[in-house]
């Protein structure tokens, strides 16, 4: 049995909240370097370069990159041979999370009750969620995900009977209405199968996959390629000025499922998306 302290969780939490605020990964910043080769709209192309100056800048001058600092999203597997020591785990990842936002001078965004909408002045609790794995590790994958892009998304209990020709048609739809307020070009996860709760999720953890890469199932790699190309015909372009680089990637993910149901979720990610992991 391996044993883990939570002051070391506390400290890499909260070096990972500061990290990927201020730090793009290569991946995202690679695919956006492609985009500006590829973006036929001249107004694309000069808003392109913006993004990309700002990013730099964010990494050079240690400042967030957009001042929608988010809401902290963890997905943590845990090994079944680790002991966590020193305190609870969900507490110690809120206290990495509540030293990073106030030490990287991060926007606090957390409202302790969607109704009374006051401030909890740390940005946390943070969302996580668990799962156990064999071994004895501790992963910690971490995202800040930004309140417009979020709002932009969107889950329906489809009919069997929908078929793929009816996920293209909701993921173009989500796209469509969004437009230009989830900052494009965007990531787009979609979550396919389980039930009501567990689409989403996926769609969530879609959206942490590097860029470049496919989903192994053949079918879905073919789908995510489908949709990638549907939703840059539908000319919103970077920033929703128009153009033909409206989506870096779509990532899909899917689970098994009831037989009378067809869960779709889509999770929209603007361009900086924000989120790295760590093994402890």
């Amino acid at each position: 049995m391996r044993q883990i302290n939570t002051d070391e969780i506390i400290d890499k939490v909260r070096n990972l909240s500061i990290e990927i605020n201020t730090n793009l990964g290569e991946d995202i910043t690679e695919a956006l370097k492609n985009a500006r080769k590829t973006e036929e709209s001249p107004a694309g192309k000069h808003l392109l370069n913006y993004l990309l100056e700002n990013i730099q800048i964010a990494k050079e001058e240690a400042v967030p990159i957009c001042q929608d600092t988010g809401l902290a999203v963890l997905f943590v597997e845990i090994g079944q041979d680790v002991h966590i020591v020193g305190g609870d785990l969900k507490e110690a990842i809120n206290e990495g999370v509540r030293q990073g936002y106030r030490e990287g001078y991060l926007r606090k965004s957390v409202l302790n009750d969607p109704l009374l909408r006051e401030n909890t002045g740390d940005n946390t609790p943070a969302i996580v969620h668990f799962e156990m794995v064999s071994g004895d590790g501790l992963k910690i994958k971490m995202a800040a995900k930004g309140g417009g892009s979020e709002n932009s998304s969107a889950t329906r209990m489809m009919r069997p009977s929908d078929g793929v020709t009816g996920i293209k048609e909701f993921v173009l739809d989500t796209v469509k209405k969004a437009w230009g307020n989830p900052c494009p070009p965007i990531i787009v996860g979609v979550g396919i199968g389980g039930n009501f709760e567990t689409a989403p999720i996926l769609a969530k953890k879609a959206l942490f996959r590097h860029l470049g890469g496919h989903n192994p199932v053949p079918h879905l790699a073919e789908l995510e390629g489908e949709l990638l190309s549907a939703v840059n015909r539908l000319g919103i372009g970077p920033e929703g000025f128009g153009g033909t680089v409206t989506a870096l990637a779509v990532h899909v993910e899917a689970a098994p499922c009831h037989i009378a149901s067809l869960p779709v979720a889509v999770n929209i990610d603007c361009h900086v998306s924000r989120h790295k992991e760590i093994n402890i």
